[in-house]
């Protein structure tokens, strides 16, 4: 990604050449200053590509992350569906239970009216 924007390669430092003037720089000094920084260069590029991997792998846990909490989301609709239908089996029951407790009681009042 970043390696696009960058101009020089630590390689393309190493062998640049420089023009020789009478009052020019003096060559070791130069050579040293280089070798810093293609030093630096061949840092920079390591970080870059140690982020790029630890990027991929942050986006890899993201992403299955992402599909846990879709489950999750999923299993809890799931549970709640199952727990609303077994709450209408259980009001269904009661609702049995009731009538048939009506039917008893009236059945017993209607006998103790008959034996009077």
């Amino acid at each position: 990604m970043y390696q696009n924007k960058i101009t020089l390669m630590p390689q393309d430092i190493l062998e640049k050449e420089f023009k020789i003037d009478t009052r020019g720089y003096r060559l070791k000094e130069v050579d040293q200053f280089l070798d810093i920084i293609i030093g630096d260069y061949e840092q920079f590029l390591n970080i870059i590509n140690d982020l790029e991997k630890e990027k991929a792998d942050l986006l890899g846990e993201i992403m299955s992350l992402k599909q846990e909490l879709r489950n999750s989301k999923l299993s809890v609709e799931v549970a709640r569906s199952n727990a609303e239908a077994s709450s209408e089996v259980t009001n269904v029951d009661i609702m049995r239970r009731l009538s048939q407790l009506e039917k008893l009681v009236y059945s017993t009042i209607k006998n103790m009216k008959d034996d009077d």
